[in-house]
């Protein structure tokens, strides 16, 4: 089941995004058999001007090349936020394991909310999903952040 310490881990990158301005979301790659942290990352599209440059594809980008490797089997992504259709394809692409992720994403979410891409019959990878870890204070920072941009 999660680790606690790597979705607080994912937390302190998405606090980080917060004090830059970014959406406060974080992620981390972890090899699940030697229990090591491959990648950790932010939200970074308004500091690389680049709308993909969200924290689960930073993560799996930066685990990718510490692999060596397109893909990403055996690893586990900790994530504060569901993950958007584009970061939910990239998480089947890399063949991530299991995805654990923090608060739910009504509006933007590709897993549990929107397309579930999981769910497709086009999806040929689909890793476990748990949903809710730490929903609560993952939530919170979304909410602190937006409601200070109003």
């Amino acid at each position: 089941m999660a680790e606690p310490g790597f979705m607080e881990r994912a937390l302190g990158q998405a606090r980080a995004a917060a004090a830059r301005g970014e959406v406060p979301v974080g992620a981390v790659v972890v090899d699940r058999a030697s229990g090591r942290v491959l990648a950790a990352a932010a939200n970074a599209t308004e500091a690389e001007a680049d709308p993909t440059a969200h924290a689960e594809i930073r993560a799996i980008r930066a685990a990718a090349r510490a692999r060596a490797s397109p893909r990403l089997a055996g690893c586990d992504l900790y994530v504060t936020l569901e993950p958007c259709p584009m970061c939910a394809q990239a998480i089947s692409f890399a063949r991530i394991s299991r995805l654990y992720f923090g608060a739910p994403d009504p509006k933007g979410g590709g897993v549990e909310h929107g397309p579930r891409l999981f769910a497709q019959p086009t999806c040929h990878h689909r890793p476990e999903v748990y949903g809710g870890i730490d929903a609560d204070r993952a939530g919170d920072l979304l909410k602190e952040f937006f409601s200070a941009r109003r």
